[in-house]
Parts: C-alpha cells; sequence; structure tokens
C-alpha cells in the first residue's frame, strides 16, 4: 500500500459523531451552550481582576492566566467542530490539522502545569499565611505562570513534531470531532512504539505528577482546615476544597484514561465523548467554582455593572 508523509496528504475527514445522528444536533447545541457560557464566565473573570485593584493579588493572577489559558483551549477543540456543524462540511486541511493538534496538546499541557501550581499556591496561602507574601511575590508569580505555559508548549511541540513524521497508507479519516493526537496515531501504517514511548514519558509528567502535587496540596490544607474551631468555617473550606477537587479529578481523570489506557484497547467512540469532558465542561466549570462563587468577586461584577450603568445614564444625560 502507499504510504505518504502526515503532511503529504490533501485533506483529512472527521467522522465526529456522525455514528450517533440522533445525538449529533444534541451535542452540538450543548456544546455551543457550554462555550458560550466559558467565553462569558472567563472574559468577565479577566475583566474584573484588570480592572480592581483588590483583585491584584497571585491567586487572581494565577485564575486570569487559566481564564485565558481555558479560552483558547475550549476555542480550539470547539470552534472548528461547531463550524463544520453548521457549515456541513466535516474536512480539514493538514495544516490547519497540525496546528489544531498542537493548540490542543499545548493548551491541554498547560493547563495540567498550572493547577497543581495553583495547588501549591492555595496551600501556602491557607497553611503558611504569614510567609504568603514573600514567598509568593510578584516575580515568583510570573515566573511560575511562565514555567507552565513554556513546559505546555515545549510538550506539544515535541508531541505534534513527532505525529508529523508518521506516514499513513491512504487513510484520511479521522475518527474523532477534532484532530486528537491518539485519533491520528490510528491513521499510521507504520510502527509508532518511540511515538508512544515519548507520549508515556509526557503524560505521566503532566497527569499523574501533577495530580498528585494537587493531592498533597490539599491534604495539608484539609488537615489545617480541621483545626478551625468554626463550624461554618470548616464548612465553608470543605465546600470550596470539595468542588475543586471536583473540577480537578473531571479534568485529570478523563485524561488519565485516555493517555494512560493499554495501546491494545480501543475505546475511539468512548474517548470522543470524554474528550469533551475535558475540552468543553471542565473549562466551562473552572471560572463558576474556582472565583465567581467567591464574595471578592462577586462585589467586584456588582461595583463594575454599577458604574458601567452610572456612566452609560451620564452619557445619556450630558448628550
Amino acid at each position: 500500500m502507499l504510504q505518504a508523509n502526515l503532511t503529504s496528504v490533501t485533506i483529512f475527514v472527521f467522522l465526529g459523531f456522525s455514528n450517533y445522528p440522533k445525538l449529533e444536533a444534541i451535542i452540538c447545541v450543548l456544546c455551543l451552550l457550554m462555550y458560550l457560557i466559558t467565553l462569558l464566565g472567563n472574559i468577565i473573570l479577566i475583566s474584573i481582576t484588570i480592572l480592581n485593584s483588590h483583585l491584584h493579588t497571585p491567586m487572581y493572577f494565577f485564575l486570569s492566566n487559566l481564564s485565558f489559558l481555558d479560552i483558547l483551549y475550549t476555542s480550539s477543540a470547539l470552534t472548528p467542530m461547531l463550524t463544520n456543524f453548521v457549515l456541513r462540511r466535516n474536512t480539514i486541511s493538514p495544516s490547519g490539522c497540525a496546528a489544531q493538534m498542537y493548540f490542543s496538546l499545548a493548551m491541554g499541557s498547560t493547563e495540567c502545569v498550572l493547577l497543581s501550581l495553583m495547588a501549591y499556591d492555595r496551600y501556602v496561602a491557607i497553611c503558611n499565611p504569614l510567609r504568603y507574601p514573600v514567598i509568593m511575590n510578584k516575580r515568583v508569580c510570573v515566573q511560575i505562570a511562565a514555567g507552565s505555559w513554556v513546559a505546555g508548549c515545549l510538550a506539544a511541540l515535541v508531541e505534534t513534531v513527532s505525529v508529523l513524521q508518521l506516514s499513513v497508507c491512504g487513510n484520511n479519516v479521522i475518527n474523532h470531532f477534532t484532530c486528537e493526537i491518539l485519533a491520528i496515531l490510528k491513521l499510521a501504517c507504520v510502527d509508532t512504539s518511540m511515538l508512544q514511548l515519548i507520549m508515556l514519558v509526557i503524560a505521566v509528567l503532566y497527569l499523574p505528577m501533577p495530580m498528585l502535587l494537587i493531592c498533597i496540596s490539599y491534604a495539608f490544607i484539609l488537615s489545617n482546615i480541621l483545626r478551625i474551631s468554626s463550624v461554618g468555617g470548616q464548612s465553608k473550606a470543605f465546600s470550596t476544597c470539595a468542588a475543586h477537587l471536583t473540577v480537578v479529578v473531571l479534568f485529570y481523570g478523563t485524561a488519565l484514561s485516555m493517555y494512560l489506557k493499554p495501546s491494545s484497547v480501543d475505546s475511539q467512540e468512548i474517548d470522543k465523548f470524554m474528550a469533551l469532558v475535558y475540552a468543553a465542561l471542565t473549562p466551562m466549570l473552572n471560572p463558576i467554582i474556582y472565583s465567581l462563587r467567591n464574595k471578592e468577586v462577586k462585589a467586584a461584577v456588582k461595583k463594575l455593572l454599577v458604574t458601567n450603568t452610572l456612566g452609560t445614564i451620564l452619557i445619556s444625560v450630558l448628550k
């Protein structure tokens, strides 16, 4: 059979959810709603963090990074799928596929690192509050955020470049709604054991290890919470930690089940639905769980809305 480099393929065809014609429209509508909520929630969080000086703290700096990251991550995964559904097409160019794969991998890897470092930030703030301003100073925060982005982008670059060297044998149908790396590997007709080893090493570094750091951080946080004498304070703290850990388990759990499962297990159909969880659901939940429930953020939003409303009234009066 004729072999060709992945970049030499003329066009790729997405199979998407066409195997489920009755569900396809419902899935796309739900994805559109989640995408719009994600954009709205994250844009609000970034805006109030920039405009409100009271929110110029390490926690909200990291949350702004997470929000920007989630916007890019969701857009890279869902926008092409929704566009294809509306325009009734299911194709993508090789360069477009490579770009989509890179951005999805980069944003996903960066989020894995950033979430773990955000958990460390919470650990320092709760368990060592007196030294928190010294430990988490502005320079350290910028270095942590920049390190997360660099680490995620480098990991994605290694994987994407490796995948682009693969040869395919006439098969250009991707059994996914996006250029997901595991779906692309299914098109290869050469030995991919070396690439799978590279992916395994990266997956271990970016999934179970950050999740372990998060679990250790929250173990210390919960231990510290138990010393709180106020029952109301304990209940509120436990509620916040439980919400954070729920998002973490959803994000890391689905990614772990996809990228660390045995290569002999063929679960492409399940993978498509699981990809929706970490590409659409968790980016939507992040601003709600991590910030929009906070009193500080609610107060900032109300202040922003009141200011804008008064400004609009004054402008109309002056006219």
